[in-house]
């Protein structure tokens, strides 16, 4: 499967979690009412099993309950991914860490990140924890973090820890995400039932309220502990459930990732040796909160009770024997890892793009073109080696000075404001004096230093910069980021016009970071045909049609092979005023809210308008790229000779 068709499944399988839900919800029903009446009987020996008005009233206390359970988990959970990974203890690591052990898992997810298209997500260390796993967690690549144990980092070498990362990154693709954290709240619905019953007998026991006596037929106390011992029963009836819904929606991804791992670092012993050295280490996690987030680690991180029946991995063998055949079944005896040494700064100076990737450079800059990769929607959620050697040799090609500010909150805003700083001179002066009134006195010192490096930097490393500075700007605060929000919109229109990589830029930073500091709801389909929205696509064709194109004869052939693509006979080429960049905002948000398979078709009409000349420019790769991001489709950097 795709991108898009894995997208789609990801949905499917969100209806299959409800199912099971609704089934779950209606056997624990059934389980309450049975405990309550028989309860009763016990005390009533005359009172009958079937009673109408009891069953409404345990069907409505019931799921009234569960529905609270899972709403409260599902609104603690709104933070997304952090929320997660702090629950299990994990630790933030900073951007800037000179740690060695820090700066190895950060170089590798930077790389993947770029490769892939993504901002970079944050990384929490589980620090106390020895075994080897990791996870990602999250609603969207917006809010996704990659977590680790520090036994990942210190037990694999490069190779194998990007091996699990990218099989972490193939669940951040793939849509997982958002249905781990549903499954998390979900759960915590059906299990609180149980939860209940364990504080009634907790309560009981403490009280005395089983041994009070009222006569000589009993304790009053003995219905309610009857009913406590029953719903922990219960309890155990929703655990069972409970991972019985977890298995189903988990194994198969994990074969999946696995796959999608090998085929993004085409190194199969990478992940298999990551798994081998699972089987002699371990991959249990002891903190308690891994017990209801175990589904979303990389391998079985709770091996006792019911995990063990109704596992959400795979058997550890079958994942190995999968990727490597010939394995013998024996694992590697693993010693102490060596205590790390100091690494040395990796980008010191700066290093041409051009001299570090012969014959598969990005496309060129302005002025210049290279053959264009043949098939750029293809690649979305589906980076390749290649794509992930270039990410390592563009973050290498980062002068020292812009790569240590990227990567701090402070640094980051300057690096953003330096990019988007005008060369005319009246706008220059404009913007240099928004930057100086309005941002903070050492942002606005390290973004005048910061001017002629930016100027002098490679076109092709700009947006990856706006990707590696999406973790620091995620650090800032809420009155920092509506200050850089606002600084960002006020240097984009102080020369009275957007320009390609201003839109991009602007639409790309604010996408990413407006869900960490606003109540954005996520985008829902409402359309599964274009039909019904033949203006906004003529408004996104004919601004990819006329982009690089001065000749209105070009611009109209590079629209009718983008016609053809999405089969709207009515649609027809706009002028250039009437669909300008303000324009393209608007439908963009709409265009949004189709289905993943009608995403791919205005991608692949697109894609066909910026190649109809089969020459494609740096600005033109940006506004492909600006594209598929705002449909929640990321798009690996296009490559030639692909």
């Amino acid at each position: 499967m795709d991108f898009f068709e894995r997208q789609d499944a990801a949905r499917q399988k969100t209806g299959v979690l409800v199912f099971l839900f609704v089934l779950a919800t209606l056997s624990i029903i059934a389980s309450v009412y049975v405990v309550v009446t028989g309860a009763i009987i016990s005390q009533k020996k005359q009172f009958g099993f079937w009673h109408p008005e009891l069953l409404l009233a345990v069907v409505g206390v019931t799921v009234a309950v569960i529905g609270l359970g899972t709403l409260y988990k599902i609104v603690q959970l709104r933070g997304g991914g952090s929320v997660v990974a702090e629950s299990l203890g994990g630790k933030l690591i900073p951007q800037d860490s000179t740690d060695p052990i820090d700066r190895k898992v950060l170089n590798v997810v930077e790389e993947m990140a770029i490769a892939s298209g993504t901002p970079v997500p944050l990384v929490y260390m589980m620090r106390d924890e020895k075994s080897i796993n990791a996870f990602a967690a999250g609603y969207t690549v917006n809010d996704a973090v990659i977590g680790v144990t520090r036994g990942c980092v210190e037990h694999l070498s490069r190779s194998e820890l990007q091996g699990v990362l990218a099989h972490e990154f193939s669940h951040i693709l793939n849509g997982d995400m958002r249905l781990n954290i549903r499954l998390i709240g979900i759960l915590n619905g059906i299990l609180i039932i149980g939860m209940i019953g364990y504080y009634v007998m907790r309560t009981m026991f403490y009280t005395g309220g089983g041994r009070s006596r009222r006569g000589k037929d009993g304790g009053s106390g003995m219905p309610i502990l009857a009913i406590g011992l029953g719903l922990m029963a219960v309890g155990f009836l929703g655990t069972m459930f409970g991972n019985m819904i977890k298995a189903a929606v988990s194994r198969q991804r994990e074969f999946l990732a696995d796959a999608s791992a090998v085929q993004f670092t085409r190194d199969p012993d990478a992940v298999a040796g990551a798994l081998k050295k699972i089987g002699a280490i371990g991959a249990n996690v002891r903190n308690p909160a891994a017990v209801e987030v175990s589904h979303m680690f990389f391998a079985r991180a709770i091996t006792s009770g019911l995990n063990s029946v109704f596992a959400t991995h795979p058997p550890l063998k079958e994942r190995i024997r999968r990727i490597d055949p010939s394995w013998d079944g024996t694992y590697p005896k693993i010693e102490a890892p060596a205590k790390p040494r100091p690494q040395k700064p990796a980008t010191k100076r700066g290093i041409d793009v051009g001299e570090l990737i012969t014959g598969t450079a990005i496309l060129a800059g302005a002025g210049h073109s290279t053959r264009p990769a043949a098939d750029p929607v293809a690649q979305i959620g589906q980076p390749t080696p290649d794509h992930v050697a270039y990410a390592a040799r563009l973050i290498q090609a980062v002068p020292g000075p812009i790569a240590e500010a990227v990567r701090e909150p402070y640094g980051a805003r300057a690096v953003i404001y330096a990019l988007l700083i005008n060369r005319e001179e009246e706008a220059r002066r404009k913007q240099l004096e928004r930057v100086r009134v309005h941002a903070d006195e050492g942002v606005r010192e390290l973004t005048r230093k910061m001017l002629d490096s930016i100027e002098q930097l490679d076109e092709r490393a700009r947006l990856p910069l706006v990707d590696l500075a999406t973790p620091a700007l995620r650090e800032l605060s809420p009155s920092q980021y509506r200050t850089f929000r606002g600084n960002v919109n006020a240097l984009v229109e102080a020369d009275d016009r957007l320009d390609l990589f201003e839109w991009v830029l602007q639409r790309m930073i604010l996408h990413h970071l407006e869900p960490q500091f606003a109540d954005v709801e996520p985008s829902r389909v409402k359309y599964y045909a274009l039909n019904r929205l033949e203006g906004p696509v003529a408004v996104l064709l004919s601004a990819l049609s006329h982009a690089g194109q001065d000749d209105p004869a070009a611009a109209n052939m590079a629209f009718e092979q983008a016609k053809a693509r999405v089969r709207l006979p009515g649609l027809r080429l706009l002028e250039r005023q009437k669909c300008g960049l303000r324009d393209l905002d608007a439908a963009l948000d709409v265009l949004d809210t189709v289905s993943f398979k009608q995403k791919r078709k205005l991608l692949e009409a697109g894609a066909a308008a910026i190649l109809a000349d089969r020459q494609v420019t740096v600005h033109e790769a940006e506004l492909l790229r600006g594209v598929a991001d705002s449909l929640g489709c990321p798009m690996p950097p296009l490559l030639s000779d692909q």
